[in-house]
């Protein structure tokens, strides 16, 4: 155990820190505010759609809202959710489709003591990418008919 406690502040030091993660989000010339300590809303000038990034030692996480699902009982997902793993597997280059407490989300996970400003822009702009060219498709497998909530609502929940 005490040999873990000599480990932990070499790692700590090399990883990314919040200030590093503030210079990065400088760098991507990106509109964003500290809504928590550690946790970023970051809007995209280009995509509509918020990204909360959250850095947790030793990972950063990247979570974007796509949508609410209808839970009215009238819809059947099935058709949605292998759309869902199929993007997956073909056209989401960084994270992956997921759902949590009724939402869509789209989410990545990257290690800090690894990560790079290359790395967190590439997983940011593919996050967004592939909420902005998926979400029709998303939207009319899940029913979805009337104009979408803010997709940063509830975003850092």
């Amino acid at each position: 155990m005490g040999r873990n406690r000599r480990i932990q502040p070499e790692l700590e030091s090399d990883m990314v820190t919040r200030e590093d993660l503030e210079s990065f989000l400088i760098r991507m010339d990106l509109e964003w505010e500290e809504i928590d300590e550690g946790m970023f809303l970051v809007h995209s000038r280009e995509h509509g759609v918020p990204l909360v990034i959250h850095h947790s030692p030793p990972l950063l996480l990247l979570r974007l809202k796509v949508m609410h699902l209808p839970d009215d009982g009238q819809h059947d997902f099935t058709e949605l959710y292998r759309t869902l793993l199929e993007l997956n597997a073909t056209d989401v280059v960084h994270g992956a489709y997921g759902l949590e407490e009724g939402d869509i989300i789209l989410t990545d996970t990257l290690q800090l003591e690894t990560l790079d400003f290359p790395e967190l822009q590439a997983s940011a702009e593919s996050l967004q990418i592939a909420a902005s060219s998926h979400i029709d498709r998303i939207r009319t497998l899940a029913g979805a008919d009337t104009v979408p909530e803010s997709a940063g609502e509830g975003a850092a929940s």
